[in-house]
């Protein structure tokens, strides 16, 4: 489980298809002794499991690989060598819960359609996949490359994000331009807010 807090921007620097799996090598500032083999990091979102961990002179490579879902049902199939992606070790008990509870488990792939500058901010203006447009609210938590925002407007299948200095110094998303695709993951307890209406409808 994570938090949507990114702790550090990662950058591909191999990639390797073995069969239906794809093998990635991702550089980071992470120290290599707090990264177990089988440990849970979030890479824009995605919750991969480490197979292997490199020291090097300012941190670690640790690799994760990719299965057919994961890589058609996210963004994880388009990176390549190069990419930046957003990082965020796995929650632990008593840490502090400072963005909202992320699981890791991406729900679509939303576009960019605009990108605002306003001098210090931007706001971005985002299509979600239509199956998940109904979890998108005003207000709201929502993790997009593995970033706890809060959606700010919603018109229909549309909805806006406005990230502040530190978020973009600190993210990836500095980089984000109009037709990247990003992932995207609903607040859970929205997820369970319909399920709970829809199960009252039926009668249960």
């Amino acid at each position: 489980m994570f938090t949507g807090i990114v702790t550090d921007i990662g950058e591909i620097v191999a990639r390797e298809k073995r069969g239906d799996v794809t093998r990635y090598a991702i550089s980071s500032r992470y120290d290599p002794a707090g990264i177990a083999l089988g440990a849970s990091i979030a890479c824009d979102g995605v919750c991969l499991t480490v197979i292997e961990v490199e020291p090097t002179s300012d941190g670690a490579t640790f690799s994760v690989e990719a299965g057919p879902e994961t890589l058609n049902l996210t963004t994880v199939g388009s990176w390549t060598v190069g990419s930046r992606l957003n990082l965020e070790r796995a929650l632990k008990m008593g840490d502090e819960l400072g963005g909202h509870l992320v699981l890791g488990h991406v729900d679509g792939v939303a576009e960019i359609a605009a990108r605002d500058d306003f001098g210090d901010t931007v706001r971005f203006s985002l299509v979600a996949p239509r199956a998940v447009a109904k979890f998108v609210a005003v207000k709201g938590s929502i993790c997009l490359d593995g970033t706890s925002l809060t959606v700010n407007e919603v018109d229909g299948e549309l909805f806006s994000v406005h990230l502040i200095p530190h978020t973009l110094a600190e993210t990836a998303w500095a980089n984000r331009r109009a037709g990247d695709r990003v992932n995207l993951e609903v607040d859970m307890m929205a997820r369970y807010a319909a399920r709970l209406a829809e199960a009252s409808a039926l009668g249960y």
